[in-house]
């Protein structure tokens, strides 16, 4: 599993241990990452054990029902249930995915849950996005053109041109890959990481947008693209099955065409 990014001088220690209902019979022990910053304690995890008969499939399930009923104090963030806002990302099993999309049946022991690796640590589950967002800002992350648009209708175009957005648009910005990927973890604050460069190809792919060459300028940085290293820990980790690694690739290629 990736490092977290602990408090300076923490270790994380074993906190509490909650069993199951006398009369489970089939119970499951989920690890969760706690932490305070405002109890000026260290880190640690707290063990929930679970009656599945009495939960629901996904993990997000168990989170909510731990919350609910065992421990309000719990702090983690969800929105759809739906895998499609991307809120409830985390570690799970030592992978970064959806809670909302990981089946509880999936692991067979304990079920470990961390925050993103490598991001500070608002609270408990939730990591603070502050920097990736100002990132994703940064790219313009909106269509750019320098024709009038079209007096009666909208800008159109053609299927396959709008076959190219395929495997881009549906990017969530949950930060899955960017957080599993070490260039990302040692450069961050340069480096723009693989969902950030996903969406600025979206734009870059995309017929009606006008501004290519300046999308193109802009990433022109030794840092801000080239520090991908095509590890592939994005591809394999993107809970919606995209594939950043091949949209990092082909804006590198894009570069190259255009020297």
């Amino acid at each position: 599993m990736a490092e977290l990014r602990l408090p300076k001088n923490s270790r994380i220690g074993v906190g509490k241990r909650h069993t199951a209902p006398e009369d489970a019979k089939r119970s499951k022990a989920f690890r969760v990452y706690r932490w305070n910053p405002d109890s000026g304690e260290n880190p640690q995890i707290d063990t929930y054990v679970l009656d599945l008969d009495d939960c629901g499939p996904m993990v997000l399930d168990a989170l909510i029902k731990i919350k609910n009923e065992i421990d309000p104090t719990l702090t983690f963030r969800r929105s759809c249930r739906e895998g499609i806002c991307g809120s409830c990302a985390m570690n799970i099993d030592g992978t970064n995915t959806l809670a909302c999309t990981k089946a509880i049946e999936e692991i067979e022991d304990d079920v470990a849950i961390y925050p993103l690796p490598h991001m500070s640590v608002v609270k408990d589950l939730v990591p603070d996005m502050t920097h990736f967002y100002a990132q994703y800002s940064s790219i313009k992350p909106w269509m750019q053109t320098q024709t009038p648009p079209p007096p009666d209708r909208e800008r159109l175009q053609s299927k396959e041109d709008r076959a190219e957005l395929d495997g881009l648009y549906e990017c969530i910005l949950c930060a899955c890959c960017s957080t599993s990927c070490p260039s990302y973890w040692w450069n961050g604050d340069r480096y723009l990481g693989p969902a950030v460069l996903l969406q600025a190809y979206r734009w870059i792919a995309d017929s009606r947008d006008e501004y290519t060459g300046e999308r193109l300028d802009d990433l022109s940085d030794p840092f801000r693209l080239y520090r991908c290293h095509t590890i592939m820990n994005c591809t394999k980790t993107c809970p919606k099955g995209l594939n950043p690694a091949k949209a990092i690739a082909t804006v590198k290629k894009m570069m190259v065409e255009r020297r």
